[in-house]
Parts: structure tokens; C-alpha cells; sequence
């Protein structure tokens, strides 16, 4: 690298910093390699999240509104002396404590495991040889390349090459990209718009300027319309239950009945109300989504995007690595003039670098290396300086020097802008055109191959087709896309003619493919209905991908889109659902809800499938929890109103609540239907359908007190542990007729959801048997209330079918 050297005793006690000051000095005598290894002992030092210890986190479960008013009611349990309910219920707030935090921990361990696979690598100079290795291993002394796309790993000191072109908004807030040449430092996190350098890591993780910006500001992370929904429901719910507190506090006060022992039950009752596993469910449902994604392919980024993908009605996608395989392969050449085809070829593969791994570069190179002889042509060439592409300039350079030592450049690039560079008069008989749109008339994608002569002019030397054939499977992936309601439009930076040929292969309306110009610089409303119909789109720039998602969002549309580029970034961001495709920068993951590991569509649509099972879940489980509330605190407002009897103490429903909590915290794991039609909130159908279920378990509910009263002629106290078995059973019943629109057989259940039930409802039955806790009933009245809970949840879910009609009729459940 030629660096600079330092002497051993100056190196030592220094931070790295003010080390790599010394070494950009050439006054003393420490190799480069001798001073890397003194840096080494600083270690890695990576900007990592601030955790609280597993204990505290755990000691948090006992700090907020839902426990404050669990604990409160032990301590007035207490008050009244009732020393067997304080201590059952400060063992049941213990085991909700460790229940949640062990789904809640394990849920952080899955979302932490994601974002390893997204963690920045760098590609770094170790033992002579370049590799990938993760951001957080670099050490200051480190070599690192920087290239088109890379997110800059560490503050680094540029050292060899021509020139950066960084784009550091997100550190300075300047809206221009800079230059930065040799000595230059470029800053952690800052982005490589263009061109490619060697570097030296001279500070990581919290030293770094980006790390120490980072302690000054609080990140403050936006809720999405899905936590938005369920937060509306949890105030619901507990509004609810302060209502009718209410009005058994005005019963308890007309009828002097005792405040203290009213208190007990009001206080307990408002936390059977609220949905205390409700965090908890939100958390583990999406992390095991989103785990669920990742092994198809598509880790989330963000784990409020998954409601945005299961609502996405349009999908703007790729075409290269997406809808097609991102296999080039060189399938034609064309030379000009003089020159020959294999000319053509050796300045196309003079012009390519194998180590940057680019899909047109290894297209060239394969060809070549199939080719005999053909590295003896090579071998009488030296490439001594290169250009790589970038966006802007659309092509390669390198400078070369033969055998004899003569100098040239050759380039390869977009056929425009290669013609750009030479003297039109030497391809004025040329038809370059007409070449182009054969090519792409057969879906091949022209490269123009150009060299200078002794002279240092252009010369055209030929043209080569490239052509990337569809994925098998993207035909049949875009049907099933269309038949779940998501709208593909195809987005391409290719030729008019290529776009429609590929489009027509993989059924898209050929004939809707329009060019990006169509709908540019017109009338707003003109330019939406264009986009709206357009099959997709042919030579788009990144800078159009940014307004096709903006009009489309006027539009009202949740819009996906796909890229893979640095100047992908700003439409990924402002998409509902930005989706990084497999290879892309680390700007573009950076930027993106998800990104892909595999290539192809069929990814994406996966993606969506998934998405809308854990909407569906979290529907499920509102419908559950409402209709949970409303059938227990009903029943037992108006059985105090109306008939001034306590059908349960306060214990019991301190047991309902927590005991019928815990097992549905598996129903992030529960098997359900994905909608054919992209996902939304329905406040409507969910409160008319939650409400109606609640009515009809009331209604039951009663009709078990009678029995009890009038026909069993059961005991208070049997009579309460009869009842609390009936409201424990009949609510998980309810939950299977809350997670199916259909018959509650048309979906099977998960095995840990049923397992769950299972055990949760056989401890119930057996501590009202025995009287473990509660009053004992024996069981001959408890196969009672299975059979009577049973027989009334097979005419509940007979009944809600034709509600659902009825919704539908009404236009409601729309």
C-alpha cells in the first residue's frame, strides 16, 4: 500500500485515533502490519443497543397500571384478612411475571438472531487476501475497500484510489454528497455514492463519530396502524371495565354494601377487563413471524412492516434478480469497422474486474474463460488503472498496457453513452439503433464496447447481447401475486422492447409496459391513471422509482417495491413495504422493511402469505379478548345488579384472568387461512362480531346460574366455583369460534395453541373438583358444566355463520 511508518515506543499507550495520526506521518520506522498489530489490542468496539439486565427486566413485570392493580387487591385481600387470596394472588402476579418475561425474552433472542443477518459486513484486508467479515470485528488498522452502495463500516482514513463521492446526510444534514480523496477520513454509517477506495479503520462502534452522535439522541420508533389497533382495543376494553365498576359502585353504595370488599372486587375486575398478555402476544406473534419469514427468505427489518405487507396492493418489482434469473449470459456480438468479434471481447473483458462480482463483469469473463486460447490473448495485456460503473456516468474504464508498452483505454457500457464519446463520423454508417432494437425485439440487453487509438480518441468497436432469462417459477409467482389481490408492476431501467418481451413471458400485459416518460412532467391526475393501469415500467432511473411509489400512494394504493441499488434507497424508504432484494448495497438493506436472502418473486410472495396469517392471528386474538370481557364482565354486572349475587369472588376471576392468559400466548404459533385480498384494520366487523359472541356467552352464562340455583340447588359457595368452571371452559370454547369465519373445524388448530388449552382447562377443572384453591364441587358437576360449555359452543359456532352472511349483507364485513 506504500503506507507511511512510526517507530514502536511512540505507538505505545495511544489512542487509535491519534496512532493512525502518526501513521499518515513518514518519520519513523513501525511497519504497517507492526502497528496494525499493536491496534489490535483495542478490540472490537460496536455500537450495540443499551440492555437491562435479565433481572431487571423481569422486576418491570411488577411496574405498571395492570399490576399495580393486582397487587393492590393482595394487599386489600390482606386488609380484609383474607390471607389465603393474598397469597394465591400474589403467586398468580409471580407466575404472569415469569410466563411473560420467558415469551418476551425469547421473542428479543429471535428479533436479536434477525438482526445479526442483517448486521453490516465490511470487506477487509486480512493475511494478504480480501474477505467479508461483520462490521463489528473491524479493528482499528483494519483495510477495508469502499465501493458503490457500501454503508462506510467504521470511521476510516482513505488511503489509495481516486476518489469517493460520500453521501453523509444522516450525519452533517447536508443534502450533497462530498468528494473525499486520498487522506480523507470517511465517517461510520455516511454512504458511497460513487467511485471505489482502499481504507484504514482509525475508530469503531461508540468512538466513531456516527456512535458518539448516537449517546446524544434518543431514537423515538413510530408506532404503525397495527399497534395503533391494538392499543384502541386494550382502552376499549378497560373503559369498559371502569363503566360498569361503575355502576356496581353505585349498587354497592345504594345498598350499603361494604366499600372495602367492593374495592377488592371493582379492582379485580377492571384487570380481568384489560388484556394484560397483550404486549406479550403483540411481541411473541410478530417474532415468530417474522422467524417464520426468514426461513423463507425475507428477514424483516422492521417488524411494523409486516402489517404494511399484508395490506399491499401494489407491488412494483425488479426485473433483474426478481422476475429474472440474474444469470447473464453473452449470447451474441456485433462488431464495427475494422474490428473483429474477438476484439470486441477482449475490450469488453479488459474492461471488467472478476473480483467486484458484477452480473454483467462475470457474464464477459465466463464467456472468455470457455474460450481456448483466449487467456493467452489476455496475458500480452495489463490493466494499470479502472474506472468501476457507477449510476451516473452508466459504465467501466480501464486503462491498459500491451506487450510493447503502447497505452489505451478501453470502456464498456450503455450503447448511448458509449456512442457519446466517440466522433460521430466514425459510426455514421452504423445502424447502432437498429442493432439495439433487435437485440431487444428478442429480450437481449446491448452493451457498447469502445477504445481509444494511439491518439487517445474513441473508437466503437462493437456491440454484445446480454440476456437474463425469466425465473421458471416468476409466471406462475405473478398469477398467484394477481389472484391475492396484489397488483405486479414490472420496473426496469432496460430498453422498451426487452421490458415487453420479458413482460409477455411472464404473462404481464405486454402491451401495458410504458415507458417512464409517459407520466412524467404531466398533470397529476393524468399521470396517476397511467400508473395505476401500467403493467409496469421500461427505462426507469432509481430517481423515477420515488415518484412511481409517491403517485401511487395519492392514489391510495400501500405500495411494495423492490431494488437492490444505493440510488434504490429514497424509493425503499418512502415505499409502504421498501423490499431489498437479494444482493443489493447496504445502503438499500439500510433503507428497506425486508430483505431478501433468496432471489425471485416467489420470495416476496411468501412474504405476503405470512404476513397475513399474523394479521390474522392478531385479528383472532382481538376478537377473543373482547368477546372474553364483554361475556364475563356483563355477566357479572348485571348478576350483582339485577339479582345481588357475586356469581364469582374476587380470586376467581384473578384465576380467569391469568390462567386463561398464559395458553393464549400460543397463538402466535396457531394455523390459520391467509386472505385473498390485501389486509386492513376492520374496527367494525371486529367489534360487531366480538360484541355478538359476548351477548350470546351472557346469555349462556345465565343459563347455568339457573341451573345451579334452581335445579342443583347448589350451595353460594359451590355455586361460584360452578360458575368460575363454566367461564373458564366456555372461554377458550369461545376462542375457537373467534378464529374461524367458517366452521370452527375448517381450520385446524396449532398443536401448542390445543396443547395449551388443554392443560390450562384440566388444572381449572381439577382445582373446582378438589377444592385445591376454591370450594370443591366434585365430578360429577364438573363433567356437567363440559358438557353444558360444549353443547353451547357448538350453537355459538353454528350461530355465527350466518352472522357473518349478514355482515357481509350489510356491507359491514366489506
Amino acid at each position: 500500500m506504500g503506507l507511511p511508518v512510526i517507530g514502536t515506543d511512540e505507538a505505545k499507550n495511544l489512542p487509535p485515533s491519534e496512532l493512525f495520526e502518526i501513521l499518515s506521518s513518514s518519520e519513523k520506522g513501525l511497519s504497517t502490519s507492526e502497528a496494525r498489530e499493536r491496534l489490535l489490542h483495542y478490540g472490537p468496539n460496536e455500537i450495540t443497543e443499551k440492555k437491562s439486565h435479565p433481572f431487571i427486566k423481569f422486576l418491570s413485570y411488577f411496574w405498571g397500571p395492570i399490576s399495580w392493580m393486582i397487587e393492590i387487591a393482595a394487599v386489600l385481600s390482606a386488609v380484609l384478612h383474607r390471607w389465603a387470596d393474598f397469597w394465591i394472588i400474589t403467586s398468580l402476579l409471580i407466575i404472569n411475571a415469569l410466563v411473560g418475561f420467558r415469551e418476551e425474552h425469547k421473542a428479543d433472542n429471535a428479533i436479536e438472531l434477525l438482526k445479526q443477518k442483517l448486521a453490516l459486513k465490511a470487506r477487509a484486508l486480512r493475511d494478504d487476501k480480501w474477505i467479508w467479515l461483520p462490521a463489528r470485528e473491524l479493528v482499528p488498522g483494519d483495510i477495508v475497500r469502499l465501493r458503490l452502495g457500501d454503508i462506510v463500516p467504521a470511521d476510516v482514513k482513505l488511503i489509495e484510489g481516486d476518489f469517493l463521492l460520500v453521501d453523509e446526510s444522516t450525519l452533517t444534514g447536508e443534502s450533497l454528497p462530498v468528494d473525499k480523496h486520498v487522506l480523507d477520513v470517511a465517517y461510520s454509517g455516511s454512504i458511497i455514492r460513487q467511485g471505489e477506495m482502499d481504507a484504514m479503520v482509525v475508530a469503531t462502534g461508540m468512538s466513531t463519530y456516527f456512535g458518539k452522535t448516537a449517546k446524544l439522541v434518543e431514537k423515538a420508533e413510530k408506532q404503525s396502524h397495527f399497534q395503533k389497533a391494538i392499543i384502541k382495543i386494550g382502552d376499549y376494553l378497560i373503559v369498559f371495565a371502569l363503566a360498569l365498576s361503575v355502576l356496581i359502585f353505585l349498587v354497592a353504595l345504594f345498598r350499603h354494601e361494604s366499600m372495602l370488599e367492593f374495592l377488592q372486587f371493582a379492582l379485580v375486575l377492571i384487570v380481568a377487563a384489560i388484556p394484560a398478555a397483550l404486549p406479550a402476544v403483540l411481541t411473541v406473534t410478530m417474532a415468530a413471524g417474522a422467524m417464520s419469514l426468514a426461513k423463507k427468505g425475507a428477514i424483516v427489518s422492521k417488524l411494523a412492516s409486516i402489517e404494511e405487507i399484508a395490506g399491499m396492493d401494489v407491488l412494483c418489482s425488479d426485473k433483474t434478480g426478481t422476475i429474472t434469473k440474474n444469470e447473464l449470459t453473452l449470447s451474441g456480438i456485433e462488431a464495427f469497422g475494422d474490428f473483429s468479434e474477438k476484439d470486441v471481447l477482449l475490450f469488453a473483458k479488459l474492461a471488467s474486474r472478476e473480483e467486484d462480482k458484477d452480473p454483467i463483469d462475470n457474464a464477459i469473463i465466463t464467456k472468455t474463460s470457455d474460450m481456448q486460447d483466449f487467456a493467452s490473448i489476455t496475458d500480452k495485456y495489463r490493466v494499470i488503472a479502472f474506472k468501476p460503473f457507477d449510476p451516473v456516468s452508466k459504465r467501466t474504464e480501464a486503462t491498459v498496457e500491451d506487450s510493447s508498452g503502447n497505452k489505451f483505454r478501453v470502456t464498456k457500457g450503455a450503447p448511448h453513452v458509449i456512442l457519446s464519446l466517440v466522433d460521430r463520423k466514425d459510426v455514421s454508417d452504423v445502424p447502432i439503433d437498429e442493432y439495439v432494437d433487435k437485440f431487444a425485439a428478442r429480450g437481449y440487453r446491448a452493451l457498447g464496447v469502445a477504445r481509444t487509438d494511439a491518439y487517445g480518441v474513441w473508437h466503437f468497436t462493437g456491440l454484445i447481447a446480454l440476456y437474463d432469462p425469466p425465473r421458471e417459477d416468476s409466471a406462475e409467482t405473478i398469477k398467484s401475486a394477481q389472484s391475492m389481490g396484489v397488483d405486479v408492476k414490472m420496473v426496469t431501467g432496460d430498453h422498451l422492447a426487452i421490458a415487453r418481451e420479458i413482460a409477455r413471458q411472464v404473462n404481464l400485459n405486454s402491451s401495458r409496459i410504458m415507458p417512464v416518460a409517459s407520466f412524467l412532467d404531466i398533470p397529476d391526475r393524468k399521470a396517476e391513471d397511467i400508473v395505476e393501469n401500467a403493467s409496469g415500467f421500461a427505462q426507469v432511473f432509481p430517481e423515477h422509482k420515488y415518484h412511481i411509489v409517491n403517485i401511487l400512494q395519492r392514489s391510495g394504493h400501500i405500495v411494495g417495491m423492490t431494488g437492490d441499488g444505493v440510488n434504490d434507497a429514497p424509493a425503499l424508504k418512502k415505499a409502504d413495504a421498501g423490499i431489498a432484494v437479494a444482493g443489493a448495497t447496504d445502503a438499500a438493506k439500510s433503507a428497506a422493511d425486508i430483505v431478501l436472502t433468496s432471489q425471485g418473486l416467489s420470495v416476496i410472495v411468501d412474504a405476503i402469505k405470512e404476513s397475513r396469517k399474523i394479521f390474522q392471528r392478531m385479528n383472532n386474538y382481538s376478537i377473543y379478548r373482547i368477546n372474553e370481557t364483554i361475556r364475563v364482565m356483563l355477566f357479572i354486572t348485571l348478576s350483582v345488579m339485577l339479582f345481588q349475587f357475586y356469581p364469582v369472588t374476587a380470586l376467581m376471576i384473578v384465576l380467569l384472568a391469568i390462567l386463561n392468559d398464559i395458553p393464549i400466548m400460543t397463538i402466535a404459533y396457531d394455523n390459520v387461512k391467509y386472505s385473498d385480498m390485501p389486509e386492513k384494520w376492520d374496527m367494525r366487523t371486529l367489534l360487531s362480531i366480538a360484541t355478538f359472541l359476548g351477548v350470546i356467552g351472557v346469555a349462556s352464562s345465565f343459563g347455568i346460574l339457573y341451573i345451579g340455583l334452581h335445579i342443583f340447588h347448589l350451595t353460594h359457595e359451590v355455586l361460584q366455583s360452578f360458575i368460575y368452571l363454566k367461564l373458564s371452559v366456555a372461554g377458550h370454547f369461545a376462542l375457537f369460534v373467534a378464529r374461524t369465519k367458517g366452521p370452527f373445524w375448517s381450520v385446524k388448530p396449532a398443536k401448542p395453541l390445543l396443547i395449551a388449552v388443554i392443560v390450562t382447562q384440566l388444572i381449572a377443572t381439577l382445582i373446582t373438583v378438589y377444592g385445591i384453591l376454591l370450594p370443591a364441587m366434585g365430578w360429577g358437576l364438573a363433567l356437567f358444566v363440559w358438557g353444558y360449555s360444549l353443547t353451547s359452543f357448538l350453537i355459538t359456532d353454528l350461530i355465527k355463520l350466518p352472522f357473518y352472511k349478514l355482515l357481509d349483507h350489510t356491507g359491514i364485513n366489506r
